[in-house]
């Protein structure tokens, strides 16, 4: 207890008052993610940082950048995800399960805020990407550690709806860094180089606030209990859940259940490394490597299935409809909004229909869109003069619309489900593969992008309307439903040798009918297997294999039996 400070918000507030204060600190996080992510966008089109950057000028008839040398422009960006965030998120897993997940999000803030200090002071591209590099390692540590510190402190039943707020905050960023560089483009003559560093620099302001209000924040109960500090732990987790009657039972349940667990794998577990995780070396029945490859993959598809091409390719489609260079500045500003406030139907729908169904609407509404953009940007394109408001109205709809499915769906389950499958031993390292899945597709994409649509044009578009297509089996057959699951439940959900989903609810519905008492005391709150073993354990002296044999009727095949090991009622 005297290791937390009595400037600690834990001590001024609890249960929804205190879960709301985190939500505010983590969204503020994902603010800078987000705003970080969109002042690209009109930085890349800056007169001045063409120049400086060198590759491409300015075409003073149209008054629009011209791109000479694409691989460059699109390698500026791409470096900020390989090897930026992706080494980041390595080093973000690591920090976080070593040194809580407090001190993680302070360093990346700091670490973030000379990143931006380098970055908007560049002189040439050397330096950019150089800058751009040293950003996206702090990006890298807040996208791995911010994600698991808000859903270990969220109740299960509303971890979604926790998460999809926190996304909203992100588009916010986009929104806020988009017109701030619409301000700034009427700066002076258009020339000025202020009209690309200030947008860069300002998103040291949301990483100064970040870094001060994170001291003032409770540390993660699960960690807590993890690094030894379990008086630290039990009053944190009584301030989360309740400290008086039936709340004050359950968080006390919750925390005996944790202490429990991790005392028990202090006893029998092994640190698992990243390269052990990916490969699934000693996970046991916890099959780690199979849930890094789905959220590694998961990610990737995130960038795939089209929102990087609608955004590269959508002012273009503006342009073909006969909206002016002026004009596209504030159709673009106003589908950002549109977009921030589509993921207000997540905070809603989420935690009600499920990660696989917002996942399953999503495909088919982005991929309807996605090609009616495609294809009506070729007829807009092909239209006599004069006729082509018509069609290319039309294009800019499916664009907006694209968007708006988009937000509402694809945002943010790919980044909630990293945060939720893994077990507490490994849950900072396991979210880290999830971003490194993200830096993957994105730096990948963004790299590719300005050659992909220079060589095939609006086809690229049919490319991502194909990917959509291909999410759909992806997630009906590979990927679990975790909604109104608690995160120790997951063990039991993956526990399946089985790569297909309904093997794995099959399974998990037989160790439920065989064993309820593991479910319910997953819902109170511990982990339910051990990470290396695969082994659940009944109390600090007993355990409780999870391997369902197909035996007949007594123990045989078929029967899903479930092995009592060293039990304390032997």
């Amino acid at each position: 207890m005297d290791q937390i400070s009595k400037y600690n918000l834990v001590h001024k507030y609890e249960k929804r008052a205190l879960l709301i204060a985190i939500n505010c600190v983590a969204a503020l996080s994902i603010f800078f993610f987000g705003y970080d992510q969109g002042v690209m966008g009109g930085v890349n089109t800056s007169h001045s940082y063409v120049d400086i950057m060198g590759f491409g000028h300015w075409d003073d008839a149209t008054g629009q950048a011209v791109i000479d040398k694409p691989t460059l422009q699109g390698g500026i960006n791409a470096v900020y995800y390989l090897p930026g965030t992706l080494f980041g998120a390595f080093l973000g897993g690591w920090i976080g399960d070593r040194y809580g997940r407090i001190k993680t999000i302070a360093l990346a803030a700091l670490w973030a805020t000379i990143g931006a200090a380098i970055q908007c002071s560049a002189q040439d591209y050397k330096w950019m990407m150089c800058a751009r590099v040293f950003t996206g390692i702090g990006t890298g540590i807040l996208n791995a550690i911010t994600p698991v510190w808000a859903t270990e402190t969220a109740e299960y039943t509303s971890r979604g709806q926790f998460v999809s707020i926190e996304f909203t905050l992100n588009i916010f960023g986009v929104v806020a860094a988009y017109w701030i560089e619409y301000g700034t483009s009427f700066y002076g003559d258009g020339t000025s180089s202020f009209i690309w560093r200030f947008p860069i620099a300002f998103q040291i302001v949301p990483l100064i606030c970040l870094f001060i209000v994170i001291w003032f924040m409770p540390e993660s109960p699960r960690w807590l209990i993890k690094a030894g500090r379990e008086q630290e732990a039990r009053y944190i987790l009584g301030r989360l859940r309740g400290e008086s009657g039936e709340d004050g039972s359950r968080a006390e349940a919750e925390f005996q259940d944790i202490r429990n667990t991790c005392a028990f794998e202090r006893q029998t577990a092994k640190p698992q490394s990243y390269f052990a995780m990916f490969f699934g070396i000693g996970s046991g029945k916890l099959h780690t490597g199979r849930r890094v490859q789905l959220v590694v993959w998961l990610q990737i598809m995130q960038e795939w299935i089209g929102i990087a091409g609608i955004t590269v390719y959508g002012p273009t489609i503006f342009q073909l409809a006969g909206v002016s260079a002026k004009d596209r500045l504030w159709v673009s500003g106003l589908n950002d909004i549109t977009y921030m406030f589509s993921t207000l139907i997540c905070v809603f729908t989420l935690d009600r229909i499920g990660r696989r169904w917002t996942l399953y609407w999503g495909s088919i509404g982005q991929g309807i869109c996605i090609l009616l953009a495609g294809g009506l940007s070729r007829v807009t394109a092909d239209a006599a003069p004069g006729h082509a408001a018509g069609p290319g109205g039309a294009a800019i709809f499916f664009v907006f619309l694209f968007t708006a499915i988009f937000g509402a769906t694809w945002l943010t389950v790919p980044w909630l489900y990293p945060a939720e499958i893994f077990s507490l031993e490994i849950r900072a390292k396991g979210n880290a593969w999830g971003v490194v899945g993200w830096s993957i597709g994105n730096g990948w994409l963004v790299l590719l992008c300005p050659v992909m649509f220079a060589a095939l044009g609006e086809k690229t578009l049919y490319i991502f309307g194909a990917c959509n297509v291909i999410t759909i089996p992806m997630v009906w057959a590979l990927y679990p439903e975790t909604n109104q699951r608690t995160l120790e439940e997951m063990d039991l959900v993956f526990a399946s040798d089985s790569i297909w989903t309904w093997e794995a609810e099959k399974n998990y519905k037989l160790l439920v009918e065989q064993n309820p008492e593991l479910v319910q005391a997953a819902r109170r709150g511990h982990s339910v297997v051990d990470p290396e073993t695969g082994m659940r354990m009944a109390s600090l002296g007993g355990r409780i294999s999870l391997d369902t044999r197909q035996a007949g009727n007594g123990g045989g095949k078929g029967s899903g039996e479930m092995k009592m090991l060293g039990s304390k009622d032997e």
